[in-house]
């Protein structure tokens, strides 16, 4: 099933791939020059009663955005357009649009450009929403998922087949979308995260024997599957704008970092947030076999942890062990911790734009991002 997705992308993208692969990097090379001196930035912000809540702020960009995107996904086919509909219902967290629309905004501020915002950057957030989703579909196919975003998934009610053609479409519609923006570096930028998909989701086949090169693995992994989507939608929305390589790196490294982070908070909550809270079952990732943040450092703690590791918590008992090792340990914490540091870059990153709403509301971004529930 793997291959057939794989494939299928492949043929759909082959044209838009460059040979350039990104690799992540944990310590990345970081520059001296700044580009807007500001005083140094806290995590806590949310005490300051001027800032916008971040959703809030950016409401009114993203009003339409699903009706928008039911626009690009017109067929003939009545089944095969409630598929492509199913998701886009108006009941998403649509936090990637979000973060994309607040920083084109932001980018605008600093290039002069009064904030405000372009139709193509808004056609960026807008694919970024239909790619994300396209990736849950298929996503949901390889996982055998029965729940997502509390209710059934499309291979749950429609079949794996039709899932798979109708995240096949979703994309193919997004690939038309972006490339009536005109702008080839934006095209080659976007095209990026799906190749990082796909080799995000291959990676998340496997794991490493040793302990360290089995962490870098998984958050090379979780930058090629979750943030990566943000880091180069980013990106993207300061090319149309700006053409500064030092804009358009600081827009790249905040959505990676927030992304990042993202991601091992929704690991996190994999063991401390309920069923109907994440709207899918809890200790999910185990039964899937893969070893979470939270599981790799309880892992130094409890050296028991590796074999059923290695073995993707395949034995009987193992899942059920598994959790009681991660509760016992300071995994949970340490990968809270790890969240706190790359929201600290992303901040850190964000602070170097003009000072603006839309600026500050991106830094309160990762405090919320940190504490989310669901």
């Amino acid at each position: 099933m793997l291959q057939l997705i794989v494939t299928k992308y492949m043929k759909c993208y082959k044209r838009f791939f460059y040979c350039n692969f990104f690799f992540f990097q944990r310590n990345i090379k970081r520059r001296n020059r700044c580009l807007y001196t500001t005083p140094p930035v806290c995590c806590s912000i949310c005490s300051d009663a001027k800032l916008k809540d971040p959703f809030s702020l950016a409401q009114k960009d993203l009003q339409n955005l699903y009706e928008e995107i039911k626009k690009q996904l017109l067929v003939s086919k009545a089944e095969l357009k409630v598929l492509c509909d199913y998701y886009f219902d108006g009941k998403g967290k649509a936090f990637r649009p979000m973060i994309v629309i607040l920083m084109a905004r932001a980018c605008n501020v600093h290039s002069n450009k009064e904030g405000v915002l372009l139709p193509a950057q808004r056609s960026i957030a807008m694919i970024s929403e239909m790619i994300h989703t396209a990736s849950l579909v298929h996503d949901d196919v390889i996982d055998d998922s029965d729940t997502r975003r509390g209710k059934n998934t499309i291979n749950k009610v429609w079949g794996e087949r039709k899932a798979i053609l109708a995240g096949d479409f979703i994309l193919s519609a997004a690939s038309m979308a972006l490339a009536r923006i005109g702008n080839n570096t934006v095209v080659s930028v976007l095209s990026q995260v799906i190749e990082d998909l796909v080799r995000g989701e291959f990676m998340q086949l496997g794991s490493k024997e040793n302990e360290n090169e089995r962490f870098k693995h998984y958050l090379e992994k979780t930058f090629k599957k979750t943030a990566s989507l943000i880091a180069n939608s980013c990106k993207a929305v300061s090319i149309l704008v700006n053409s500064d390589p030092e804009v358009h790196e600081i827009a790249y490294q905040y959505g990676r970092n927030v992304g990042i982070a993202f991601q091992l908070v929704d690991d996190i909550l994999d063991f401390t947030s309920c069923a109907n809270l994440l709207g899918k079952p809890s200790a999910a990732d185990l039964k899937l076999g893969l070893a979470t943040g939270p599981v790799l450092f309880a892992c130094q703690q409890f050296p028991e942890l590796h074999a059923m590791i290695m073995r993707r918590f395949s034995s009987d008992g193992d899942v059920d062990r598994a959790w009681q090792y991660v509760l016992k340990s300071d995994g949970v914490e340490q990968t809270n911790y790890l969240a706190q540091h790359y929201c600290q870059e992303a901040i850190r990153q964000i602070s170097r734009l003009r000072p603006s709403t839309e600026r500050d509301a991106l830094i309160q971004l990762t405090e919320l991002v940190l504490r989310r529930d669901k």
